[in-house]
């Protein structure tokens, strides 16, 4: 049997405007209508002998992380669990965290596919093979990494040597590992014939795993530990919340330097298996096809003169006139401008929104919740205006702003609404006033979305401006 473990996080800053810090690149929808998260949860229930899947996020991101999942068919038997971080502490972190909480329930000799959430891989059958050669590995107590054969000099990614005087059945003992190197030298381990590009992807018994981490990382095991032992299950016992004053004590560091670089015990599985890590804009480009101008456009798009562009455009007319080699994503809250030869560094935009606490490196206007999501539609001095949906049968916290009143109209569906002591019910078109210092809930008791216009006014509009009293979602 086979544990797949996918770690879903990250910001993607490098996919900003789409990629936020709330919404980072694995919830990114594909040209194709599926995101990068839904793509791996399929590929991996299209294993043979998969019962359980493990995912390792951050607790902000889980009920988003859920609501995909939903959109998904899975068999009855097989088991989707969590382990919530309270805040990122990097891969050798989550790994350790799934290996030790795996071993735990299943014994050391749990078998772990270790899968970054955010990478797209096309060739299904050949990622099932190799799979399964990474499984046989394995079972000789090592640690096995996908090697992905290189189609191109690539100085984006690290590298994995394969020693050549040290194969063994169904892969090759790992030689060393390799920093992202110059074109210089990309170009020659890609005529090599013994350099992989380094996927991120893992396949270890739980057991080999955390008797390497303990000879060779055993300030980290021990703090995931410790925090394991801190933590609890939440309501049905396939989410584990990680204690945050224990994690925070966990080194920060990747299982590659961590772990994988120090360890004697690592084999490569070498495949082509149409791998892409859509690390940045220039990926994404060539997911879409080009026009007779090598134009690549999503979208409602005109152009004259244009040559070679990227347009990402959902939601409002683009034109470009005589230009090229640019890549342009327009959000509702961003507009992106770059040349195709600069894709890399668009992180640094994202760098200098953060330093200067701009949310655009943070949420989109539209920000998703337990219960739901919310759009800012527009806000000045005093007051504030957002368009709410409530998802049939949820409920925002029973709560009470001090700096600000809200106004709530009803667009479609049906509003069980608490207002002080009052309990009321709405339809649509019709509207109730919440005072500051009320307490208050807003709840759909429908069957279909509940949608509203709040109309925010006060001193104060901040998101920080609630006392919770109650919530189903445990954030009270």
């Amino acid at each position: 049997m086979i544990y797949p473990v996918i770690i879903c996080g990250g910001s993607g800053s490098r996919l900003w405007p789409t990629s936020r810090e709330k919404h980072p690149k694995p919830f990114l929808l594909l040209p194709d209508g599926q995101c990068l998260l839904q793509k791996t949860l399929l590929r991996v229930l299209g294993l043979k002998g998969v019962k359980e899947v493990l995912t390792v996020t951050n607790q902000e991101l889980f009920f988003t992380t859920e609501d995909i999942y939903q959109e998904v068919k899975k068999p009855k038997d097989c088991e989707l669990n969590y382990i919530l971080e309270p805040f990122g502490r990097n891969t050798a972190a989550a790994i350790a965290s799934a290996a030790l909480y795996l071993q735990r329930r299943h014994g050391p000799e749990a078998t772990l596919l270790v899968l970054p959430a955010d990478h797209l891989i096309q060739d299904e059958q050949a990622f099932a093979e190799a799979t399964r050669q990474a499984c046989l590995l394995a079972q000789k107590d090592l640690l096995v990494t996908f090697g992905i054969k290189p189609t191109h000099a690539e100085t984006g990614f690290g590298y994995i040597e394969a020693d050549t005087h040290r194969s063994i059945d169904h892969g090759m003992l790992v030689k060393r590992f390799v920093e992202k190197p110059d074109l210089a030298t990309a170009q020659s381990y890609a005529a090599a014939g013994n350099f992989y590009w380094n996927s991120g992807m893992f396949c270890f018994q739980a057991g080999a795993f955390i008797n390497e981490m303990r000879l060779h990382a055993p300030e980290i095991l021990d703090a995931v530990e410790a925090t394991l032992a801190a933590s609890s299950a939440h309501e049905n016992e396939h989410r584990l919340r990680l204690d945050a004053a224990n994690f925070e004590k966990v080194p920060d560091i990747s299982i590659d330097y961590a772990l994988m670089e120090r360890s004697e015990h690592v084999a490569t599985v070498p495949c082509a298996i149409g791998w892409s890590d859509i690390g940045s804009w220039s990926a994404m480009c060539d997911l879409v096809g080009a026009d007779q101008d090598g134009n690549r456009l999503t979208g409602e798009t005109v152009s004259h003169s244009a040559f070679n562009n990227f347009v990402q455009s959902p939601d409002r007319l683009t034109a470009l006139v005589g230009v090229q080699d640019l890549i342009v994503v327009d959000t509702p809250d961003a507009l992106l401008i770059a040349h195709r030869e600069h894709a890399q560094d668009i992180k640094h935009i994202v760098g200098q929104l953060k330093q200067s606490g701009h949310e655009a490196y943070l949420t989109h206007r539209t920000v998703h919740r337990p219960w739901g999501t919310y759009t800012t539609l527009e806000e000045g001095e005093r007051f504030k205006i957002k368009r709410i949906v409530v998802k049939p049968g949820a409920s925002l916290s029973l709560q009470m702003h001090h700096h600000r009143s809200e106004h709530w109209i009803v667009v479609s569906g049906v509003a069980l609404i608490i207002n002080g002591n009052a309990e009321l019910t709405l339809n649509s078109n019709e509207s109730t006033f919440i005072a500051a210092g009320h307490k208050h809930r807003l709840a759909n008791p429908g069957v279909i979305d509940l949608v509203l216009i709040e109309v925010q006014s006060g001193d104060y509009l901040g998101e920080d401006d609630i006392r919770r009293f109650d919530d189903r979602y445990g954030r009270a």
